[in-house]
């Protein structure tokens, strides 16, 4: 159903910023990749392109099952104001597109940005990102996890047989003494009589 979601919702984002086109000191806005796949710890950018006469303000922000969260809001050629939560990981464009780095399984869901020009004229965009876990780490933590598993195991056999083996040389060590021991007595007693 997310592929579905994802085409319905570029062209939500299309067909809202058209009327914007023919509007007075209106605003559009293009959103070229609507769906994003990542896998963890990988940075993204969330490219839109948008036009407008005079002054825009962009706001981007990201709704997931988590909640919604406010990334950055700024005015063409101003200091961007980042959210805390996203301070140190997000990285903003003139164009209105964001860098989104390290990213995390909290990161996927519904990232919509808002363009408004001066006039108050809205233009509306979404991206989709799905976030997914890099399977071969824990492919390699198990292999790791097996390789060690088997060396003690190895270890382990080394000692028993090291063990086995040292048994095995005391028996026949006591074995001999006492048979030397009953022949003596056997002797003896042979004498004596």
């Amino acid at each position: 159903s997310q592929p579905v979601l994802g085409i319905r919702c570029s062209i939500t984002s299309r067909l809202i910023t058209l009327p914007c086109l023919s509007a007075p000191g209106g605003v559009s806005l293009v959103v070229p990749q609507p769906n994003i796949n990542a896998t963890v710890a990988q940075n993204i950018l969330l490219s839109v392109e948008y036009s407008c006469r005079g002054m825009a303000t962009i706001e981007w922000k990201h709704v997931s099952s988590w909640g919604t969260t406010s990334i950055a809001e700024w005015r063409s050629g101003s200091y961007a104001n980042i959210s805390t939560v996203y301070n140190d990981r997000v990285t903003t464009f003139e164009n209105g597109s964001i860098q989104l780095r390290n990213v995390g399984m909290r990161d996927a869901g519904y990232y919509f940005v808002t363009v408004m020009d001066e006039h108050g004229t809205n233009a509306y965009g979404t991206i989709i990102v799905n976030v997914y876990e890099i399977i071969y780490e824990d492919l390699h933590f198990v292999a790791v996890l097996f390789a060690f598993l088997a060396a003690v195991s190895a270890i382990l056999i080394c000692f028993m047989w090291l063990c086995n083996k040292s048994l095995h040389l005391f028996q026949k060590k006591t074995t001999h003494k006492l048979t030397a021991s009953t022949t003596e007595e056997i002797e003896l007693e042979t004498i004596e009589c």
